[in-house]
């Protein structure tokens, strides 16, 4: 009957909406009991591939900061020009990202994709050319010369002091032009290949995640970008297993014979092969950009799927459905003026929006702290616990880098699960910060002792006293040689003491050669009648590895908790802010917090940290180069200082933004009742006059079959 007939086909026509719906969204079978749906092959594909630039790129950014101590020494450059280095990359992004983010969102995000991959791997090629440009390295030695072990030589000759100021020295290089040719030349190829990484880097985050955002449902966005995300905490694990295989190395590898270099990867002068690393990674960034360039510039969206099998009254009904309220549909047809009029005020609008503005606030002080920390954590292991390079970044890339990758995709996971909305997900974040926070405070007690050194940590007589002054080296046991007290040739004597030198330790004969040679009659040096030294500083750090292990495990442990919050928070930036503002506001993050967060934390953090410096190297032709020994106490407090100082204060502004995000959540609440009452009061009558209708015509028939009944039983 006809209006049977109509009746069953809506209540048809809406099981097959709802089924295609739930599929769309992706919903658990346990829930719904139908399996889910899978993305589209493109959407899969572009997923990889995504996660393979994150990869690169994570891996050549985590191998240039595994690489700073190495660039220290062989440029001779202090630990603020280092961070300046390592702010490169962002002073890179700071140029193009606003205009890559705004009007890449409208043009071919895979294929602009493609392009800065390009430019990254040319950079990354372009910070291993001086290498191959600069001279050998040359390091601070008394037994570079010494050939075999028959010959004896006098590190203290009182009667030629000229020879006493520079030692063992390989013959003098003018003074004239040296400088320039050797370090400040060679360290600007590294600051400009770390720019060209960072322009080739700003459009793979911005564009790559709005990309996933558009065209994946909605419940699956979170997840899939918390896959992308651990993809990109992967990268570095590869990047400081890189450089602790590159810095076991030596730097001159394949151009001098191993028996001559007289220092060992432990020792403070060691520079190991950092040209290596950044050649293999320039080669995985290429490879990253090869799949962009096959695929769509857009795809279909959830809402815009039609089923394989319908009427054309279900396609018509499917096909017109809103998006949902965060996706949005690249304009196909809009001219470069057309866009550039729009700039400016689109971006004056996001700035007018309070909940995105006290965001950046928060994330640009956190990452001020963040950033700072790991630049200069493998260093910081290097010097408080006196571990060589290699094992500082063989650490970081096995133990505390997957417990961040492990935390980011665990967030992902959690917020899918949990189905946190915009104000679940700001509170998941902040209390995940908050426990890391909590838990970073014990590291100030795990304290390690400074390094006996005579004259800068120690007296000559073993008296604990940190000395700044170079007039602290020469004591009456020393003063019958000519000493230089720029150099660091660090020897260790018998009563376990280091001094700068064989010089200082007033040893007059010496007899070996390379890293067996062995000094003796060295005055300064009293031990049971033994006036002997070895190569190389003393390695009294007994105290230093009963605690390495538990600041091992804090590390992982605060790491992990931390990273709980970032794909949630990471998210909250997506949904706080209008569809259509989505690219810019991602944009404008990776510009604010590049500009206020990657580019002066380095430097700063840098800065603070040469100030706790007690003994300088020297310069080829003068001047002062890499720092030789660090009070780790003063490190200590500076270093940690510092980063949770940076946090509380980011704490501290996220108490008016929970206000003002509640109440923008009332607000979007009160306006989505009163359009559903102003705009669905008419679609509501007509509804009720069709059920009127059916129902009406659902009686009469009933009431003819109910006659007819009557009659045939008379």
């Amino acid at each position: 009957m006809p209006a049977e007939e109509k009746q069953r086909h809506i209540w048809r026509m809406e099981d097959r909406s709802e089924e295609d719906c739930v599929q769309e969204n992706g919903r658990s079978d346990t829930t719904n009991g139908k399996p889910s749906g899978s993305p589209s092959t493109s959407l899969r594909m572009f997923l990889v591939a995504l996660s393979f630039a994150y990869f690169a790129k994570a891996l050549s950014g985590s191998y240039m900061k595994s690489t700073i101590t190495q660039l220290e020494r062989r440029f001779d450059i202090p630990s603020y020009l280092i961070g300046v280095i390592d702010g490169s990359f962002e002073i890179g992004n700071l140029l193009v990202i606003a205009f890559v983010s705004y009007f890449g969102a409208k043009l071919h995000r895979p294929k602009i994709i493609a392009m800065g991959c390009l430019l990254m791997s040319f950079g990354t090629f372009i910070i291993a050319l001086p290498h191959f440009i600069i001279g050998r390295y040359e390091f601070e030695t008394s037994v570079r010369w010494m050939v075999n072990s028959t010959q004896s030589s006098s590190p203290c000759r009182g009667d030629v002091p000229q020879d006493l100021s520079q030692p063992a020295r390989s013959p003098p290089v003018p003074s004239t032009g040296c400088e320039g040719e050797s370090n400040l030349s060679m360290w600007i190829y590294v600051l400009l290949g770390n720019v060209l990484r960072g322009i080739g880097e700003t459009p793979v985050q911005p564009l790559g995640i709005s990309y996933i955002d558009d065209f994946a449902t909605e419940e699956n966005a979170a997840f899939y970008v918390g896959c992308v995300q651990t993809i990109s905490v992967v990268g570095p694990v590869f990047g400081y297993l890189l450089g602790s295989l590159c810095a076991k190395i030596y730097v001159d590898i394949g151009f001098v014979k191993m028996e001559t270099i007289t220092i060992t990867p432990a020792d403070a002068r060691w520079v190991g092969a950092w040209w290596l690393g950044y050649l293999i990674a320039g080669v995985i960034t290429l490879l990253s950009a090869i799949p962009f360039w096959f695929l769509p510039r857009s795809l279909p969206t959830a809402g815009s799927r039609v089923p394989k099998k319908g009427t054309q009254e279900e396609a018509s009904f499917i096909k017109e459905a809103p998006l949902p309220k965060h996706k949005y549909q690249a304009e196909e047809h809009t001219t470069f003026i057309e866009m550039a009029k729009d700039f400016i005020p689109t971006l004056r609008t996001l700035l007018g929006h309070p909940v995105y503005v006290i965001y950046l606030y928060v994330v640009v002080i956190q990452l001020n702290s963040l950033i700072g920390m790991v630049t200069y954590k493998p260093k910081y292991i290097e010097q408080h616990f006196r571990q060589s390079a290699s094992k500082a970044n063989f650490l970081m890339g096995v133990i505390n880098i997957p417990a961040v990758a492990l935390g980011m995709f665990s967030g992902g996971l959690l917020m899918k699960r949990l189905k946190l909305n915009i104000m679940g997900a700001a509170k998941f974040a902040f209390c995940t910060s908050l426990i890391g926070y909590v838990l970073s405070m014990f590291f100030f007690a795990m304290s390690c002792e400074n390094a006996k050194v005579a004259g800068v940590t120690v007296s000559y007589d073993n008296v604990d006293t940190v000395s700044y002054d170079k007039h602290s080296l020469f004591m009456p046991c020393n003063s019958d040689c000519v000493c230089s007290s720029s150099e660091w040739d660090p020897v260790c004597g018998r009563n376990g003491i280091t001094y700068v030198s064989p010089c200082l330790a007033g040893c007059t004969t010496s007899t070996g050669s390379g890293k067996d040679t062995v000094f003796s009659n060295c005055s300064c040096v009293s031990v049971a009648g033994n006036f002997t030294a070895a190569t190389g500083q003393c390695l009294n750090k007994d105290d230093c590895d009963r605690m390495f292990p538990y600041f091992l495990a804090l590390s992982v442990i605060t790491s992990f908790i931390i990273s709980l919050g970032g794909t949630p928070g990471y998210m909250f930036l997506i949904r706080c802010i209008k569809p259509q503002l989505k690219s810019l506001a991602l944009g404008f993050h990776a510009l604010a917090t590049r500009t206020l967060a990657g580019i002066p934390a380095p430097i700063y953090f840098g800065a603070i940290i040469d100030t706790t410096c007690l003994k300088w190297g020297q310069k080829r032709c003068g001047g002062v180069g890499a720092c030789r020994i660090y009070n780790t106490t003063a490190y200590r407090i500076a270093y940690l200082g510092l980063t949770l100082s940076l946090r509380t204060i980011s704490f501290i502004i996220c108490i008016p933004g929970f206000i003002l995000l509640s109440r923008q959540l009332k607000e979007e609440k009160k306006s989505i009742l009163h359009s559903a009452l102003t705009n669905g009061g008419t679609e509501l009558e007509a509804l009720r006059k069709e059920e009127f209708v059916i129902l009406n015509s659902d009686l009469g028939v009933n009431a003819t079959d109910n006659s007819t009944d009557r009659h045939t039983q008379l």
